[in-house]
């Protein structure tokens, strides 16, 4: 597993899988990179996929300075660096997706295409998930707070059929200072105004049924964002991309596809 260093000293660990273009995959809130691990190989004919262990997450150093969206962008900038990769079709969902509209917006030299799925643009123009899922979060027993995540990432019918392991509900070995800084980052994040900066061709993903960021946010985006295309998944809830597999990872590479060709016509 390689790693790199950031300019902070904060060491991350990224995985590389794969042939092809690259593609970078970025993953939810306080998750590590297995949040991919049901759908990775989907890429795998076409894309190299790189993951990375968040700051806080998995086989990454955990520091006790604060944590933003902002940072985690740039730590995937450092990814890229030490992979020597100039621009990469970056995919991220939830936290992941503020992350790649960071990296979109700030750095649009190294993104090709984007594909923002189940994300928010955040702050005062972003759709808050509802009192009565805060609640269901809050819960002061861990194991009801657990099946209520599990209940707003899947359909009934899916998890009576997947026991489990889940990769989609936390990094466990999370330290709680990296896990409030993780929550920080992501309630922090406040893209609207960096939105119309993006250049890369955008595809937005959600499920119509997504309640822990809800669908709402996704026409959001695809207006913000110049020329993006936008695609709900009906029935789907926030892990549409592990239980809807065979819709969302085709959109995606339908989409990464016709970009390539588009960009061949120039």
């Amino acid at each position: 597993m390689p790693y790199v260093m950031t300019p902070d000293g904060v060491r991350i660990a990224c995985q590389v899988q794969g042939a092809g273009s690259p593609l970078v995959l970025l993953s939810g809130q306080a998750n590590n990179h297995h949040w991919w691990d049901e759908v990775r190989d989907d890429f795998h004919a076409d894309h190299t996929t790189i993951t990375l262990d968040y700051r806080g997450t998995g086989d990454s150093d955990a520091p006790q300075t604060p944590y933003s969206v902002g940072r985690f962008a740039r730590d995937v900038v450092c990814v890229l660096d030490g992979l020597g990769i100039e621009r990469a079709d970056v995919y991220g969902t939830s936290m992941g997706g503020r992350v790649a509209q960071e990296l979109a917006a700030h750095h649009p030299e190294r993104v090709r295409a984007l594909v923002l799925g189940c994300t928010s643009p955040g702050g005062r123009h972003g759709v808050e998930r509802s009192d009565a899922v805060r609640r269901s979060l809050a819960q002061a027993e861990p194991a009801k707070v657990r099946q209520a995540l599990l209940e707003l990432m899947y359909t009934p019918a899916w998890l009576a059929g997947h026991p489990g392991p889940y990769n989609t509900v936390g990094d466990p070995a999370m330290l709680p200072h990296a896990r409030r800084g993780h929550l920080t980052a992501s309630n922090g994040h406040d893209a609207w105004d960096a939105l119309p900066r993006v250049q890369a061709p955008t595809l937005v993903l959600h499920g119509s049924d997504d309640l822990l960021n809800p669908a709402a946010n996704a026409p959001l985006l695809a207006e913000r964002i110049p020329g993006a295309r936008l695609h709900l998944i009906p029935g789907a809830r926030h892990a549409y991309f592990e239980e809807f597999r065979a819709i969302a990872s085709p959109l995606v590479l339908d989409f990464l596809d016709a970009t390539r060709r588009e960009a061949g016509k120039g």
